[in-house]
């Protein structure tokens, strides 16, 4: 049994109506640092989306917008410029607030001793 570490995951939301300030949630990011982990799970609920926004932007144009926060997670070419950051400042990159359609939660903290498995966890049950 490994010792647990700290992490940190914040919350991807979709706003399709920033005006009305109602959103739901499409994904989880999650970093832990001391298993050099960054990693983000997405899923872009389409019914939810045409429910709170039938005519705002089609579901495979946010998807592409939302596809691009594992790649940064990752780092690499796909990751663009962001490649040259560390996977902390990635992290901070991708949970700054901002004022578009899609919006991060504020920053929480836990502990796990396996930063994939408490991923899945929490993209389950806040997103899923």
């Amino acid at each position: 049994m490994s010792e647990a570490c700290t992490f940190d995951y914040a919350i991807i939301r979709l706003v399709p109506r920033v005006e009305r300030e109602e959103f739901f949630n499409v994904g989880v990011i999650l970093s832990c640092p001391a298993f050099k982990f960054l990693d983000a799970k997405i899923y872009l609920a389409e019914q939810k989306l045409a429910a709170l926004a039938p005519d705002l932007h089609s579901p495979r144009d946010i998807q592409n917008f939302l596809d691009i926060f594992p790649k940064v997670c990752k780092g690499g070419e796909e990751a663009g410029f962001l490649q040259f950051f560390t996977q902390r400042e990635r992290f901070y990159y991708l949970t700054a607030q901002r004022s578009t359609i899609i919006q991060i939660s504020p920053v929480h903290t836990g502990l796990t001793e396996d930063p994939g498995e408490t991923l899945e966890h929490l993209f389950n049950k806040i997103v899923k």
